[in-house]
């Protein structure tokens, strides 16, 4: 068996990083899980590290940046941001300051959930951010950098999100006579996860960039 990784996961506690941390646990390729999480993650294991960090003060965790793979799942939502500042300090600046690390302190390779319709050249908000995140890691001295832009996510949260129910209700009944709006289809969190960890485990170097289908395709892998 090669020798066994150790990954750094952040965003441990939302909807794709919980997932993350749950099939790294149970995957024999790794030995240890660290979590970087603002809150309890709410449950132990043998090969869990479990960090609760101030993402707001870099230097008291910067040198704690320290694994074979870094999974980056952080982000949130408007609505529990409060801002557009305070959302992209979440799902911008955050990923964007763990990253930078991660790569100064000779990770190799590194995954990220991104979305669907990233692109720096938006009109949108939340998906020009995410372009930019992408853009920016790209930039990075990683060996292998997989990035995945997922549509809706389904799964178990912690609050309700009445209007991503009715968009996955919406898009059963308008897909099959629609088809493009077929590259939008919802997807579990946990299929997300595994195409993560799936694609970093392959073989390769650069910059590898899921979008949807290829993501449902990669988790089955």
């Amino acid at each position: 068996m090669d020798q066994q990784k150790t990954a750094l996961v952040i965003g441990a506690t939302g909807l794709v990083g919980k997932e993350v941390v749950r099939l790294l646990l149970a995957d024999g390729r790794y030995s240890c899980v660290k979590a970087f999480v603002r809150r309890p993650i709410g449950f132990s294991h043998p090969k869990l590290e479990h960090h609760i960090i101030d993402f707001d003060d870099p230097a008291t965790w910067e040198n704690l940046i320290a694994a074979d793979e870094l999974f980056s799942c952080m982000g949130t939502t408007l609505k529990n941001a409060g801002s557009q500042e305070e959302q992209y300090k979440v799902d911008y600046t955050y990923p964007f300051q763990i990253a930078i690390a991660a790569a100064e302190n000779g990770i190799k390779s590194y995954a990220l959930v991104s979305s669907a319709g990233a692109s720096v050249d938006s009109r949108f908000f939340y998906s020009r951010m995410k372009g930019e995140l992408d853009r920016d890691v790209c930039k990075l001295g990683f060996e292998k950098i997989c990035i995945l832009r997922p549509s809706l996510l389904l799964g178990q949260r912690n609050e309700r999100r009445i209007m991503e129910n009715i968009s996955a209700v919406m898009w059963n009944i308008l897909s099959p006579f629609i088809p493009p709006i077929r590259k939008f289809k919802p997807i579990f969190a946990g299929s997300v996860a595994q195409a993560m960890i799936n694609q970093l485990n392959d073989d390769f170097s650069g910059v590898k960039i899921l979008e949807l289908l290829e993501i449902f395709k990669k988790a089955k892998n």
